[in-house]
């Protein structure tokens, strides 16, 4: 490959901003390549945020309140339990010396895991 042409593929492939995932739901967000990062997968979630701040302060809560229901917060910490319990269950399969195929399906779950953990509603 000459010079040149690694320029132009260089050129052509924007680079990669990263995953993120919506503020409001934890959904993945479409990320453009240029301009100000999206916060919100949809503008229904952009709006039910919008409530939420707006509700918080008329209750006189601190900005960056988060209210979440005893369902939600049950949710949430049965997720990071399920987080933490894949991660030992890696630990464990290493120090054991598990092969490099189990080791990568459980590292799968792993992040899987981690994807659900992080969404907060």
């Amino acid at each position: 490959m000459t010079s040149v042409e690694s320029n132009v593929r260089a050129e052509a492939a924007p680079p990669r901003r990263g995953e993120a995932s919506c503020a409001w739901c934890g959904r993945p967000v479409d990320e453009g390549g240029t301009g100000r990062r999206r916060r919100y997968c949809r503008r229904s979630c952009r709006q039910r945020a919008y409530e939420q701040r707006r509700s918080l302060r008329m209750q006189d809560l601190p900005e960056g309140t988060v209210v979440l229901t005893e369902n939600e917060s049950a949710d949430l910490m049965d997720r990071m339990f399920q987080l933490r319990c894949a991660c030992e269950d890696l630990a464990t399969a290493i120090a054991e010396g598990e092969s490099a195929d189990e080791l990568g399906m459980m590292s799968a779950d792993l992040v899987a895991a981690a994807r659900r953990a992080e969404r907060l509603r």
